[in-house]
């Protein structure tokens, strides 16, 4: 029974992120979440109206009506509650889950959210934002590029860059067998898919 705990007090323990960056291809976006003061990164595959959503805010830019994202927060704020931090809680089935916490007068409330939405209200409420160990223990550790030859590297990778890449084998996992690391030119038992539209 303690070790039940002790395994849920490390899968829920949060890592501060913040945004490393956001990549554009053809027909969706992938944001990736840095940790701060560690070098792992996380990738999550998102539509491109989301990551537009994101981009416009985090690159400053002010539009003169609100979006979506912005009636949200104006509607949190009227009933005077704040957004205080978003959480990438879970990665299950290949899909990434997130909570947006509020907080009023010592009450808190947990709201579900999609990853991308939980960002983008971040970026616009100016609070942290964390990932658990779980999700990070669920995906292939992508180390940050030091040199400026690893940034170039990385760069490139980043074009031919899949979900499968990056997921390990949760169909296994969940068995109790073990992650599998997809291998390159190996199809993948659980095919990588964005987060839950």
């Amino acid at each position: 029974m303690a070790g039940k705990k002790e395994k849920k007090e490390k899968d829920d323990k949060e890592f501060e992120v913040r945004i490393y960056s956001l990549a554009t291809t053809a027909n969706e976006c992938i944001v990736f979440l840095e940790e701060v003061g560690g070098n792992r990164l996380l990738p999550i595959w998102i539509g491109l109206t989301e990551g537009q959503a994101i981009a416009i805010r985090f690159s400053g830019i002010v539009l003169p009506r609100p979006l979506t994202h912005d009636l949200l927060l104006s509607s949190v704020k009227l009933l005077d509650w704040q957004a205080t931090k978003i959480v990438v809680t879970d990665l299950k089935e290949n899909t990434f889950y997130a909570s947006i916490i509020l907080e009023k007068d010592g009450e808190k409330r947990i709201l579900d959210a999609r990853p991308s939405d939980a960002i983008a209200v971040a970026v616009r409420a100016g609070c942290n934002m964390y990932v658990t160990q779980k999700v990070f223990s669920r995906c292939q550790v992508l180390n940050k590029p030091i040199s400026e030859d690893e940034v170039t590297t990385f760069k490139d990778q980043l074009s031919t860059l899949r979900p499968e890449d990056i997921y390990k084998d949760l169909k296994k996992s969940e068995k109790g067998e073990g992650p599998s690391t997809p291998k390159g030119g190996d199809e993948p038992d659980v095919k990588g898919e964005k987060e839950d539209e």
